[in-house]
């Protein structure tokens, strides 16, 4: 898994998001956009987004699995 706290710049269109697949509940899960590497910009993020993704990632391996960095569904 990458640890991305540095800012950088994404285009709104990136393509790629960073996918935390719930280990309990099938189908559901929590996205970012990242860039192709997993990369996420925390400051583009809401406030509550930024809260989303810290929380998904101190919570990997109990409620979510290890990110995947996937084609964007947006």
């Amino acid at each position: 898994m990458h640890h991305a706290y540095q800012s950088q710049t994404l285009p709104a269109d990136a393509g790629f998001e960073l996918r935390f697949q719930s280990l309990f509940h099938q189908g559901r899960a929590m996205a970012f956009p990242c860039d192709a590497e997993g990369h996420v910009d925390l400051d583009a993020l809401s406030e509550r987004a930024r809260e989303n993704y810290l929380y998904a990632r101190a919570v990997v391996g109990r409620e979510y699995a290890v990110p995947a960095v996937c084609h964007s569904q947006r």
